[in-house]
């Protein structure tokens, strides 16, 4: 009986320790336990005041290539729709508007991701590893599509999304409290430009007649809308030809 007691309470410890333990194992690092010290007691009073759960929320992250920036949104967990928390200065860029479709073409990708690691000792300061390619890179792009893109610090960049060390600090630890309340996957949606009608034309010019290029952007268009309307996030998956669907 006292082994099998022993023996329950183990594995109760152990299906409780992922959801508990995430944060405390990224405070571990050196450079998450400053962003901590210096950035989260300043975040805590400023979700607070959003009206969003400091407690228990979720995230979500919108990048714009064309007006360098990254967006952060934010809702508690029994609430509906996000709220636009901060909204970040990307400090450099690489490549053109348009996706990533292979390996050393220098493009920052396009379309619908998510948050696919957390790198404490990044040699950019802190990085988010996204998950490219996804589904659609895999099936439009070419055979090599290269990988490790980025939200990382450090200001430099090769086809990733970087901020200043101070901007990484508060998106970092953020989305450590985000998955380490149960935000396994949080969502990651870059886009070449906000798309609204007037900068649908200025795509229209930029993409100098190319139809697939067009026709790609009018699919995420779908979706830039539906958040626009909603302020919540649809569905994302792909068909055969790796278009977005969006339900």
């Amino acid at each position: 009986m006292l082994r099998q007691l022993v023996i329950f309470i183990g594995l109760l410890f152990c299906f409780q320790l992922p959801a508990q333990s995430f944060k405390a194992e990224q405070q571990k690092y050196a450079r998450v336990k400053t962003a901590y010290s210096e950035k989260w007691e300043s975040l805590k009073a400023e979700i607070d005041k959003k009206g969003i759960n400091k407690d228990g929320f979720e995230m979500f992250i919108r990048v714009f290539k064309n007006e360098k920036i990254l967006e952060v949104w934010l809702k508690s967990k029994d609430q509906q729709e996000y709220k636009l928390f901060k909204t970040y200065n990307i400090c450099a860029s690489s490549g053109v508007l348009g996706p990533k479709r292979q390996q050393g073409d220098a493009q920052v990708p396009e379309g619908f991701y998510n948050v696919a690691s957390y790198n404490p000792y990044s040699s950019y300061y802190l990085s988010l590893g996204l998950s490219y390619p996804n589904t659609s890179d895999k099936i439009i792009g070419k055979r090599n599509l290269g990988g490790d893109i980025m939200i990382h610090g450090n200001c430099v960049t090769i086809g990733c999304i970087p901020l200043t060390d101070n901007s990484i600090k508060e998106v970092y630890v953020m989305a450590v409290e985000a998955r380490n309340k149960g935000e396994q996957n949080i969502p990651v949606h870059i886009f070449p430009t906000k798309m609204d009608e007037k900068r649908m034309i200025f795509l229209y010019n930029e993409s100098d007649e190319n139809t697939a290029l067009m026709n790609f952007w009018k699919n995420i268009k779908t979706g830039y809308d539906y958040f626009e309307k909603n302020k919540n996030l649809p569905r994302v998956t792909t068909n055969k030809v790796g278009k977005y669907i969006f339900n």
